[in-house]
């Protein structure tokens, strides 16, 4: 057995450099040959002193002799024995001798030992390294844990024992010890108890560990002051780890950056009464490293008491390769389940598009695309698609895909674009879509209305007809926009008047004519000779008109 007190410790390890690192030998008369006196004490066994020694003959005579520590030099002994028979030891020239004490108090005593060969060397009053400490020593000589084998169903382990004393002048008849105190190590963690007047003592506790080591010690107290307790051998205790199993409503999360998801599930453990449900439980999702080991926190929930759980999923950290886990390391009653889990987080994207309608049908674009976040990566072929939309709102038809090259491949610098289309509709509604992925958000510019309205002039001609040279020549007529089915009248549309001269096969710009908020021609010139007079929109249309078709009148100029 071993001592649970510090003092045990310190005696035993005197006792080991006595033995190992050779304390001066003990002797009487100076020589270097004879018996020699290693050590002497009690070994924590009531009512016995044990010697040790050694010498080049077999010992035949060992005698002990007992005075109390405090006691001066040449005090009367306490008592003695020479009573001794050999405990250990191939042959009588070395080993350990024990024999019986009987000394009349309790307490520490300092120890000389006589020693006699069979050569007839002498040793006398040799000096022990080590007190004998003659003290009542506590046991417990029965620990009991049930059940050795605790399960999630069966956890509280019952501890229970009895606690004897013996005290040295009578180590044959131990009685129980009252009112002592006992410390119980559990592993990581300790309990105690305090016996009852029978010695017996109890106590309950819950592993928190698979293998337990389970050991006692009885304390001194008021009842047994100075009394030695001696720590019980080991008990190995282990626990049964359950199976466990859960649900997650779904596997992958796909979240835009600054959104949070929901993951919901239900936690089972297997006993032997049957799965059952697995509460207050951490359900814990990790982001994987590259060799598959937890590498960092996403999120963690508990059970309920019904082995229901509610997941928040923030897109703080996107974790393409992650794992939700039931249970934590090291739980005594269950085992760790675990299910296979991917949240991608796509980092908002921005995108811009400038656009306009050509006189000639077609619409030139380009633009720009960035992200912000450091931790966003562009996709292996990035690109924009064009769309356009009759309101704005619904009915989106996708005109083009364009390739957005990547040339900065850094956070908050611009990657551009450029397409020329064939307007497949000359009044629409455009945007433009960065088309992401997973770890990169789609994003929309806000819709632009481009628009290019056929035009036309109805009831051109020019008065008068005939007119004389230098006189003023009006021109009538209304220009007119289409909007859809219906043709309205175009204010300020600044049609562009021609001139052909008689014989002539070529028409000449004029100037521009106006128009009022009726549309009706606004302007007039001087006559000077006879020819046609043409008129058409296709100078200046701006953003929003296309060309006329051209309408003519003959003036006859006298």
């Amino acid at each position: 057995m071993r001592r649970s007190t510090f003092l045990a410790a310190a005696t035993a390890t005197v006792l080991t450099a006595s033995l190992f690192t050779g304390l001066t030998p003990a002797r009487a008369d100076g020589t270097t040959d004879g018996p020699v006196l290693v050590d002497a004490n009690g070994w924590d066994e009531p009512g016995l002193v044990f010697v040790t020694a050694h010498s080049d003959s077999p010992i035949t005579r060992i005698t002990a002799h007992f005075y109390p520590l405090d006691a001066p030099d040449g005090a009367p002994e306490a008592g003695s024995t020479e009573d001794f028979t050999q405990y250990s030891g191939q042959d009588a020239t070395s080993g350990t001798w024990r024999a019986p004490v009987h000394l009349a108090e309790l307490g520490d005593y300092r120890v000389t030992v006589d020693l006699q060969d069979a050569s007839g060397a002498t040793v006398t009053g040799a000096l022990s390294p080590d007190p004998l400490q003659y003290r009542t020593i506590l046991t417990i000589p029965d620990l009991a844990a049930t059940p050795s084998v605790p399960d999630y169903l069966h956890q509280n382990v019952d501890v229970n024992g009895t606690v004897l004393a013996k005290d040295p002048r009578h180590p044959d008849t131990p009685t129980p010890a009252a009112d002592v105190p006992v410390d119980i190590e559990t592993g990581r963690g300790r309990v105690t108890a305090t016996t009852a007047a029978d010695g017996r003592f109890s106590t309950t506790f819950v592993p928190v560990q698979t293998s337990i080591y389970l050991s006692a010690s009885p304390l001194a107290s008021s009842t047994y002051p100075g009394a030695i307790g001696l720590l019980t051998p080991s008990q190995y205790l282990h626990t049964t780890q359950a199976p466990v199993r859960f649900s997650a409503s779904t596997h992958a999360l796909n979240l835009k950056q600054g959104a949070t998801g929901t993951v919901t599930g239900h936690a089972e453990i297997q006993t032997t009464a049957g799965w059952q449900p697995l509460p207050h439980t951490a359900i814990t999702l990790y982001g994987l490293d590259s060799d598959g080991l937890p590498k960092f926190l996403v999120g963690q929930t508990t059970t309920d008491s019904k082995g229901a759980y509610t997941l928040p999923v923030s897109s703080y950290n996107a974790a393409p390769t992650a794992e939700l886990m039931a249970g934590t390391d090291n739980m005594p009653f269950q085992q760790i389940a675990t299910e296979p889990f991917s949240l991608h987080v796509a980092y908002t994207t921005h995108i811009d598009l400038t656009a306009s309608l050509k006189d000639n049908g077609t619409m030139p674009t380009y633009g720009y695309v960035y992200y912000e976040d450091a931790r966003a990566h562009w996709p292996a072929k990035p690109t924009v698609t064009l769309q356009y939309s009759k309101d704005g709102k619904t009915g989106w038809k996708n005109a083009a895909t364009v390739p957005l090259p990547i040339r900065y491949n850094k956070p908050l610098f611009q990657e551009t674009f450029a397409r020329t289309l064939t307007a497949p509709d000359t009044d629409a509604y455009w945007r433009a879509r960065f088309d992401g992925n997973p770890d990169l958000g789609t994003s929309t510019t806000k819709p632009v209305h481009l628009y290019r309205y056929a035009t036309r002039i109805t009831g051109f001609h020019a008065s008068h007809d005939p007119v004389r040279k230098g006189q003023s020549i009006s021109f009538a007529g209304t220009l007119q926009y289409k909007k859809g089915t219906t043709w309205k009248p175009l204010y300020g549309g600044s049609p562009s008047l021609y001139f052909k001269p008689r014989g002539s096969s070529t028409y000449h710009y004029v100037c521009d004519l106006d128009t009022d908020k009726h549309g009706h021609l606004v302007g007039m010139v001087s006559a000077e000779r006879d020819g046609t007079w043409a008129l058409a929109v296709n100078r200046q249309t701006g953003d929003h008109f296309l060309r006329s078709a051209r309408v003519t009148d003959y003036v006859d100029v006298r």
